[in-house]
């Protein structure tokens, strides 16, 4: 218990303390108008309140992400909470509020654009594929996933293609709602439902905290345990670690969220609040839900308690989506009757909304690229049709090989969206627009770190080149740390050119 609530207070010190200096080296300017009042257009630029626009961002990010990810993080062992907690506040708040806020100062420009802006127009056309497809790929995971649990509830008619059975009557009311909340203008559906949404995820993460720390008597993992990988899959604690806890600690799929609730934000101070908020708030999620899994399972008669306890389950149920099964058993078990359907009903609603907004964010990224305004229908059908079709192609792909790549599409994503903030930031130092000494580190050091994570993946996950399976981890570690200082290097000289 000690460990997680020293992560708790870590985190919101965090907030506090680091979020406010990465705001100090950004430089905010209250006086300046921002996209929402300049380029009004009543469908995607749409002046909304702090608190509204903080829901929808916290909802829009967290999906299955922080819930899962930290689920399967937390069988790597107590490293985790660390990850959690200097990852939130060190990368993934910095990642989130840049993002958000570059796309502020760039009058509502998505991802592609912000990162090609800085990086160049090469790096800006394979930003816009690679977002695009971590975008699909995202969606058809948040499609897929709800799909399957609401056939848990509900049993209709499925379909089977190829050894896969799809639960075809659920995904075809999911997509029908993905196609309305894609072209309906951000205030009438989003703006207006998401909140509420936002509310209940909350309510479930604080519900399952409260009765973790005053009526539970489980095993709670500390750090006094050992840092040592409690993985017994073979798995290397680094880069999969890293990569598992994604959404809870930093992640590519946030910065193409940001622009969208940033053409909605009506001053620069609120970015702080909304932008690096909802990282802390989705870090606190993550806690709590990595918390939980290693205290709920405990087998006594075998000795079994924390992490060891949550690897039996999972021994159990070979084959399944485990974490699907330790968020019913949790919060069944901890919440009750009500408590449990709302946390249910939290974990389907949280991928669903996270899915259209992605379709959204693509949508707009394709409407930038062909700088066509999006305030007609047709318009923005146009673009969104071959994109709905992209999808659907895409539910019948294997779950987890879908997952899989877009987990590393997903940090390679942020990679490149911290080295645009990282020359941001010198440029506005070197230009004198905002001089705070070395403030473009605070972008730095984390890009340098997930350049280092996302490489390395590529040679050592199961998915990649299996350099782990086959003795061969340190040249995978060596080859990412060159292509790193590699990077490094090109900065220092592009800064001695400008």
């Amino acid at each position: 218990m000690v460990t997680f609530i020293i992560s708790l207070v870590a985190l919101v010190l965090g907030f506090i303390l680091y979020g406010t200096f990465v705001e100090k080296v950004f430089g905010i300017h209250p006086e300046r108008r921002t996209p929402a009042l300049t380029h009004t257009d009543g469908v995607d630029y749409v002046p909304m309140k702090p608190w509204r626009i903080f829901l929808v961002q916290f909802l829009n990010i967290a999906g299955l992400g922080p819930i899962f990810g930290a689920i399967m993080g937390i069988f790597f062992g107590p490293a985790a909470f660390l990850w959690i907690v200097f990852g939130t506040i060190f990368a993934g708040g910095v990642h989130d509020y840049l993002s958000g806020m570059l796309s502020i100062r760039k009058d509502g420009a998505s991802l592609p654009e912000i990162v090609g802006s800085e990086l160049g127009t090469g790096i800006q056309l394979f930003m816009r594929v690679l977002s695009l497809v971590l975008l699909i790929l995202l969606t058809t995971t948040f499609l897929s996933g709800p799909a399957t649990l609401l056939q848990g509830l509900c049993h209709l008619p499925t379909i089977t293609w190829g050894s896969s059975t799809m639960p075809l009557v659920w995904v075809l009311i999911i997509f029908a709602y993905y196609i309305f909340a894609t072209i309906l203008p951000v205030d009438k559906l989003i703006g207006r439902f998401y909140p509420i949404f936002g509310g209940v995820l909350l309510f479930m993460g604080i519900g399952i905290m409260v009765i973790m720390l005053g009526w539970h008597n489980g095993e709670m993992p500390e750090l006094t345990d050992g840092l040592h990988n409690r993985q017994t899959d073979g798995l290397p604690l680094f880069p999969m670690m890293f990569v598992s806890i994604a959404c809870g600690a930093i992640s590519g799929f946030h910065g193409t969220q940001s622009p969208l609730m940033a053409r909605c934000v009506t001053n620069e101070r609120q970015g702080r609040w909304i932008f690096y908020g909802a990282m802390v708030a989705e870090g606190i999620l993550a806690l709590i839900w990595a918390a939980a899994a290693g205290t709920f399972f405990a087998v006594p008669e075998q000795g079994l308690y924390g992490i060891d306890g949550l690897q039996a389950f999972k021994d159990a149920h070979p084959g399944e989506n485990i974490a699907a099964l330790v968020v019913d058993q949790v919060s069944r078990s901890w919440l009750g009757t009500v408590g449990g359907l709302l946390a249910i009903i939290g974990v389907i609603a949280a991928p669903i909304t996270s899915g259209d907004t992605a379709l959204r964010s693509a949508r707009l990224i394709v409407a930038d690229f062909l700088h066509w305004d999006q305030k007609r229908i047709p318009k923005r059908l146009i673009i969104a049709i071959p994109l709905f079709l992209c999808v659907f192609g895409m539910v019948f792909v294997d779950f987890n090989v879908v997952w899989r790549y877009f987990a590393w599409t997903n940090q390679t994503l942020a990679v490149f969206t911290l080295w645009a903030g990282t020359v941001f930031l010198y440029k506005q130092e070197h230009t004198g627009q905002h001089a705070y000494p070395k403030g473009y580190l605070i972008a730095l050091i984390p890009a340098l770190f997930m350049t280092m994570v996302s490489v390395s993946y590529i040679f050592i996950a199961p998915e990649g080149l299996q350099f782990a399976a086959k003795g061969l981890s340190l040249i995978a570690y060596i080859i990412a740390a060159v292509v790193t200082i590699g990077l490094l290097l090109l900065f220092i000289r592009w800064t001695k050119k400008i």
